[in-house]
């Protein structure tokens, strides 16, 4: 009798643990969202350390930054020192004007690829998108596990 308490404890467990880290479309969407906000405070002037460890706590211990056109394929740690050098050098120049948006998505397995525009809010508030770009986002354990631009 103990022994299938014990095996029912576990399995519930397990199944518990499963959904925790489960992340369906909304959920990543909602991920997303919010590494593109981390990313425009990256990008601002005046960003710091913080800010670039704030948005790679958004990703998965072993997510992989892959920029097709550019031949960049980063861990955690080399995208933090990649960040770091830009901001040593004064790179990002955005102001709170300067804003990604998301224009569509298609959700997948464990994955959701984006279309996306960098933008500016103009002084009516309206949104000035720029040209549209592709992101393809994978998820580990219900994190950001691999961001791959294909722009």
């Amino acid at each position: 009798m103990m022994y299938k308490l014990k095996l029912a404890l576990l399995v519930s467990m397990l199944a518990f643990s499963a959904l925790a880290t489960s992340c369906e479309s909304s959920c990543q969407l909602e991920q997303i969202r919010a590494y593109f906000a981390a990313l425009d405070k990256v990008s601002r002037q005046g960003s710091t350390p913080t800010d670039i460890d704030a948005l790679l706590a958004l990703t998965h211990d072993s997510v992989n930054y892959i920029h097709v056109e550019y031949d960049a394929n980063f861990d955690k740690t080399t995208w933090r020192q990649a960040f770091m050098r830009n901001v040593e050098r004064g790179a990002y120049q955005n102001t709170r004007a300067n804003e990604v948006r998301i224009l569509n998505s298609i959700a997948g397995k464990n994955h959701t690829a984006i279309e996306y525009s960098h933008g500016v809010i103009q002084a009516d508030g309206s949104w000035q998108a720029s040209h549209a770009l592709l992101v393809l986002f994978g998820f580990t354990e219900g994190k950001i596990s691999l961001v791959k631009e294909y722009w």
